[in-house]
């Protein structure tokens, strides 16, 4: 199953989408610890959700770029 319709099975609101895209865009493919919570409590998830939608999206964004979807590149 692709990213994408996987991330569809989480069932997140536009604001929560609107919300992790921006964090997405803004503080990297790769948040840590502490950013990944300050962004789960701004969107009412577990970190647990959070940290699965950013490895969905970062697989999406691979394949987007031509990369293989699994992480390991320097263009990470």
């Amino acid at each position: 199953m692709s990213a994408s319709k996987t991330m569809e099975f989480m069932k997140l609101s536009e604001d929560q989408i609107k919300v992790l895209e921006n964090s997405f865009n803004r503080d990297g493919k790769h948040p840590d610890g502490a950013t990944l919570m300050l962004i789960a409590a701004e969107c009412g998830l577990s970190v647990e959700d959070t940290l699965k939608w950013f490895k969905l999206r970062n697989a999406q964004w691979r394949e987007a770029e031509g990369l293989p979807a699994k992480l390991g590149s320097v263009l990470d």
